[in-house]
């Protein structure tokens, strides 16, 4: 394979497992959000899904989507424009299945479980780039 052709497809896979572990990151955030009110009358606990949000994230066919641009103006005639960005987050309510007569919908449970499966997901995610960078110098390293 060419080493360009190489470069390149390594580039896009690196790039897909940074998006997927920053989204990781957020929703680590928003989980650890609703563990902190878990006291908080009325409060009520939210997520994402993270399949929905990386799919969004690189685009629908698959292919690394463009970050997010807007041109820098020189002159006041200019017409300013920017790139539409879509919410790759669609923040939803969860659904508790118990109902807290103070309103919070936060199940400690359930917030507990879904923080440390995303924090495995993250490790294998950083485990997979880390695997591929290796093979990378590997392959680059004369022997």
């Amino acid at each position: 394979m060419d080493l360009y052709l190489y470069m390149d497809a390594l580039s896009a896979d690196l790039h897909f497992f940074q998006q997927a572990i920053g989204l990781h990151e957020q929703r680590a955030q928003v989980l650890s959000t609703n563990i902190a009110n878990a006291d908080t009358p009325n409060y009520k606990a939210r997520d994402f899904s993270f399949e929905t949000a990386l799919k969004n994230a690189v685009g629908k066919s698959g292919s690394l989507r463009l970050p997010d641009t807007s041109l820098d103006l020189t002159s006041k005639r200019h017409i300013a424009a920017t790139a539409q960005n879509f919410n790759i987050l669609q923040m939803k309510y969860r659904v508790p299945f118990q109902a807290s007569v103070d309103g919070n919908t936060v199940e400690m449970d359930v917030e507990r479980t879904a923080f440390a499966d995303n924090t495995v997901r993250q490790q294998a995610a950083i485990t997979m780039i880390n695997g591929r960078i290796r093979a990378m110098t590997t392959a680059l390293t004369p022997n």
